[in-house]
């Protein structure tokens, strides 16, 4: 899967003629020694991707991790050594930098919101609004970053919305249509945004409920009426800033879109080192 995704990246920058500047400028021959450094904290996610760029230029490029997938960094730590024919790294660096910078952003966006609600026992989930295309390794920043996947796509499990449920008809006929429409294995989620909404759809047991734009007491009262029957997810525009005191309503996951949809980058460089 990773390969067609960086191959496609590197043919959108190299276009027509390749890259023209490092082709007229360094000779063919010359080794060099890089390395991809922190310019902030941060957690990393994306390293494969990165060395994927470097080996489909060429495959005589060596990398050297010292802080894998996951770990948390310092500004100015390194990340890895990057080393082999001058050409290919810096013909790669741009696409090798591209994947590392951002999914290395949703892993540290994600690991901050993990971290605020630590006391608690919620879980800090994605969710579909994503990049076109990077989907499953914008997912996989978030689990980088201690999080976890919510459905990868509409294929996963039913989900419940209030488009769905107003074209329906209502909860209970959305719910029961879902219900007679799929196997026993596949999980229903509803979205409520009232109280008097949650208390309808419980009475039809789905598997979890979705808490969308609930106050912090409304998402207590919430909890208290579910009474560990459902899984209860909250969402709607939480921050790291707001997350603790969600968490500390007793739900069970927070979803949360932003991580993938507007996490900004990790700033990570390339820098050359002499030998």
């Amino acid at each position: 899967m990773l390969e067609p995704l960086v191959r496609a990246a590197l043919l959108e920058d190299l276009g027509r003629a390749g890259d023209l500047t490092t082709d007229a400028i360094v000779p063919k021959d010359l080794p060099a020694t890089t390395v991809l450094s922190a310019r902030q904290p941060g957690t990393v996610a994306g390293l494969d991707l990165a060395m994927l760029a470097f080996r489909l230029i060429d495959p005589e490029v060596e990398i050297a991790v010292e802080r894998a997938d996951g770990s948390s960094v310092a500004q100015g730590e390194i990340i890895a050594t990057v080393s082999g024919p001058a050409r290919a790294i810096l013909t790669a660096e741009r696409t090798a930098l591209n994947f590392l910078c951002h999914l290395s952003g949703i892993a540290t966006a994600t690991a901050s919101v993990v971290a605020a609600v630590r006391a608690h026992g919620a879980k800090i989930v994605c969710t579909r609004k994503t990049t076109p295309g990077l989907r499953a390794v914008e997912k996989y920043a978030v689990r980088a970053g201690g999080g976890a996947n919510h459905r990868f796509g509409l294929d996963d499990a039913i989900l419940i919305k209030d488009n769905h449920i107003a074209i329906a008809g209502g909860i209970r006929p959305a719910i029961e249509r879902a219900r007679m429409s799929v196997g026993h294995l596949v999980k229903i989620e509803v979205e409520v945004d009232t109280l008097t909404q949650l208390e309808e759809a419980l009475a039809l047991a789905p598997d979890a409920v979705l808490l969308d734009n609930m106050s912090v007491d409304e998402l207590r009262q919430a909890v208290a009426m579910v009474a560990g029957r459902v899984i209860t997810e909250a969402s709607g525009r939480i921050t790291a800033a707001t997350a603790p005191a969600i968490a500390a309503t007793g739900v069970d996951l927070i979803s949360i879109g932003w991580l993938t949809h507007s996490a900004p980058i990790l700033d990570i460089g390339l820098d050359y080192r002499e030998l």
